[in-house]
């Protein structure tokens, strides 16, 4: 049986209000990166290949992990949020997003209006959720146990497809990823199956829990 392990991304710049200001680690991210890394190291079996997206914040926390030997996959990148969420409300179809405690709302109804062809983006919802499925699939090598250090958008997608999860499920599960959790997909000849999601065992210290973050 070949494994599957997804890891969101450390704390990025959570402040920012575009792509570009997001997209780069936060000092507790770079902490959290370390953390991971050292455990993994200290807990975790050899990874016969590992990828990284290539957004800065993917490969800052692939690097803080301790990982050198990278391959880099346009396919692991999220999705361009703040780009959808603009679109939206230029649209009217939703308020402007005052900041992250407004992602439960407005990420649900940004996915059904992208899915639904009321927004473009800069790729489609299909084209979007295929990338998710063609990189997943080719990681699912029987015997193998590979690393992807991605995105909670591309998690969410994953596990949504195992569990054949909809857009307002698919969001329930995008919610709760903490920053640098890990996701296990299980490689089995009856198809991928969901073996940890969400878990954060670096973080599972009463001197960390402030580091816990979720954006």
């Amino acid at each position: 049986m070949g494994e599957i392990t997804l890891v969101r991304h450390g704390q990025a710049n959570s402040a920012a209000t575009d792509e570009a200001g997001y997209d780069k680690l936060s000092d507790l991210g770079h902490t959290q990166a370390a953390w991971l890394g050292s455990w993994i190291k200290a807990h975790d079996g050899p990874f016969d290949t590992v990828f990284s997206g290539s957004l800065r914040r993917q490969r800052e926390t692939i690097a803080g992990m301790g990982f050198d030997d990278v391959t880099v996959d346009e396919r692991l990148n999220e999705i361009a949020y703040y780009d959808l969420s603009d679109e939206m409300t230029a649209k009217g179809l939703a308020d402007p997003r005052l900041g992250p405690d407004d992602f439960a709302v407005h990420f649900p109804a940004t996915l059904s209006a992208w899915r639904d062809g009321k927004i473009d983006g800069a790729e489609t919802y299909d084209d979007f959720s295929g990338r998710v499925l063609d990189v997943i699939n080719e990681a699912a090598q029987p015997g193998k146990r590979i690393l992807c250090v991605t995105s909670g958008g591309i998690i969410a997608r994953a596990v949504a497809h195992i569990l054949h999860l909809d857009i307002p499920q698919m969001a329930q599960i995008a919610l709760p990823i903490l920053n640098t959790s890990v996701h296990r997909i299980h490689v089995t000849p009856h198809g991928p199956i969901l073996g940890a999601f969400n878990s954060a065992p670096h973080l599972d210290h009463a001197d960390r829990l402030a580091a816990r973050t979720h954006y």
